[in-house]
């Protein structure tokens, strides 16, 4: 359009660029020490089952054998709370399951190894780590589980009743000051870990709180001739190896092919359809075929660019959409994300907060400014490179949220919206 006749060799325009768009499943995804157990499972029919095991170290609170002579034994239970947001993903509505399993395995960080001259470590990866997608081994019997109601609101503790022969084991060590009990070293060489497993009926995925207690309760008479009650406390160890184990069924699916071996999934394969979900780490790969050509066009000066993302989800109940989004930059031939596009003017990673949609038809969306991301297009660092659209970070690593992208005419709906002066 004109610019009302002050100067007919001048005019601003807007063009929409199209945007390439494929589903990719990240590798090496962090899960230790997001301040949460995930918990669960949650199934939509588009994208398949989503579920979630939380591992964890556990030690003394002390190592007196301060016990009553006369002590006894009683029971030992696993105590969870809610964590802080009380979090949750999927159906509310179904009883839920949980299981309590004692692990045999040591529970241990994995270091990836850079190459020099490559970039095969994520960005987000800064040190050993364990990851969503390692498990470790745990005993098939369960030492106890609980059947209960996802309130979630209302939820204040959860009260696991463990196997007593367990408890009865570890009392008669604490009694007799036993050598696996002198320390915590020793403690986790007998006791390794536990895990938290969902029922496969399971339908929500809770988070809890990354502080767990282990009661040891015992009873003793005492000096006034009444029964009375004690407890020796067992708790979380270091939060660098409390761990979620985040998996996935996408079988009788259109995303059936896409799995860890077989990252990318263009959305030609998949009716148009794209989904990117947090813990798992899924995220849109986004390439713009002919940004660079409409960049090096003649006479041409970008005043504003913004990518525009739309969803089909919602901004509330139990499939809600994700908070805020982000973009990682990523090598698009190893997938490796190595930067992230930042803020305008800013060093800080862009997050796009969530626009609510309407009950007229108006989609769910997310907004980036792309200018100073655009500056550096022609970079030799960024010549071989991509977009992933994410959950934003931490919610990556310590949530499920997901979002599937709308789509129109068999394609996602996101648009690279352009404003430029054109010099005539």
């Amino acid at each position: 359009m004109s610019l009302g006749g002050l100067n007919e060799d001048i005019g601003v325009m807007k063009n929409s660029l199209p945007v390439q768009v494929s589903t990719v499943q990240l590798e090496y995804l962090p899960s230790a020490n997001t301040g949460t157990l995930l918990v669960g499972k949650a199934t939509r029919a588009e994208i398949g089952s989503t579920t979630a095991s939380s591992y964890f170290r556990v030690e003394l609170m002390d190592f007196a054998s301060n016990l009553p002579e006369d002590a006894t034994f009683e029971s030992v239970n696993l105590l969870l709370t809610p964590n802080a947001s009380r979090y949750y993903y999927g159906d509310t509505t179904q009883s839920q399951t949980f299981y309590v399993h004692r692990v045999v395995e040591d529970i241990e960080t994995l270091n990836i190894a850079p190459i020099v001259g490559t970039n095969n470590v994520p960005v987000y990866v800064t040190g050993a780590t364990i990851f969503s997608d390692q498990q470790f081994d745990y005993e098939a019997m369960a030492l106890g589980s609980l059947t209960f109601d996802p309130w979630v609101q209302s939820i204040d503790t959860l009260s696991v009743q463990l196997d007593d022969a367990f408890g009865q084991e570890i009392f008669d060590k604490i009694s007799t000051g036993h050598w696996d009990v002198s320390s915590n070293t020793n403690f986790q060489q007998y006791l390794k870990g536990l895990t938290i497993v969902p029922d496969d009926d399971n339908t929500v995925v809770l988070g809890l709180n990354d502080t767990i207690y282990l009661d040891i309760n015992y009873s003793y008479m005492g000096i006034d001739g009444v029964r009375k009650v004690g407890k020796k406390v067992i708790t979380t160890g270091s939060k660098a190896y409390q761990y979620n184990h985040v998996s996935y069924d996408r079988s009788g699916t259109d995303f059936s092919p896409l799995t860890h071996v077989d990252r990318e999934l263009p959305s030609t394969a998949t009716n148009g359809d794209v989904f990117i979900q947090a813990g798992t780490g899924v995220v849109a790969k986004l390439e713009f075929p002919s940004l660079k050509e409409f960049l090096n066009e003649p006479d041409i000066a970008v005043n504003k660019i913004e990518l525009e993302v739309e969803t089909t989800g919602d901004n509330y109940g139990g499939y809600r959409d994700p908070n805020a989004m982000m973009l990682l930059i990523a090598n698009k031939y190893t997938g490796v994300p190595i930067s992230f596009v930042r803020a305008p003017r800013a060093t800080s990673i862009q997050t796009a907060p969530l626009v609510a949609g309407d009950t007229f038809g108006k989609n769910n969306r997310y907004t980036f400014n792309m200018i100073d991301y655009i500056k550096t297009f022609d970079d030799a660092v960024y010549a071989e490179t991509c977009l992933y659209l994410a959950v934003s970070s931490p919610d990556i690593f310590g949530t499920v949220h997901t979002a599937n992208l709308a789509k129109e005419d068999n394609e996602p709906k996101i648009k690279l919206n352009i404003v430029y002066t054109k010099f005539r």
